[in-house]
């Protein structure tokens, strides 16, 4: 689904975008010296699925990775993902468990 979707980092409305046909899903962020915090993901209900929403932060966070900054996930989901996902750990700011 997300294959030939472009991730948009909109840093006026400091938010990712991803807009699928007529729908987008946004994960909205707050950018503090060298962190990055997602602070909420809202996906629309007619593409939400737990594969889209695993790709959608996959895809993001591969952009946070490429901009080598520190990540602070604090919506519940995010929180969620990283928790399963080891390799995203790694991403983490020192002293940051979740």
């Amino acid at each position: 689904m997300t294959e030939t979707a472009e991730l948009i980092d909109n840093d006026f409305l400091r938010q990712y975008e991803l807009k699928v046909d007529d729908d987008m899903a946004v994960i909205e962020y707050s950018l503090q010296e060298r962190k990055i915090f997602l602070t909420k993901m809202v996906i629309p209900s007619s593409i939400k699925s737990s594969e889209f929403e695993k790709e959608f932060l996959a895809m993001v966070f591969a952009d946070i990775k490429e901009r080598n900054i520190s990540v602070v996930p604090t919506s519940p989901e995010i929180a969620k993902f990283v928790r399963s996902n080891r390799k995203y750990k790694r991403m983490l700011p020192v002293g940051i468990r979740i």
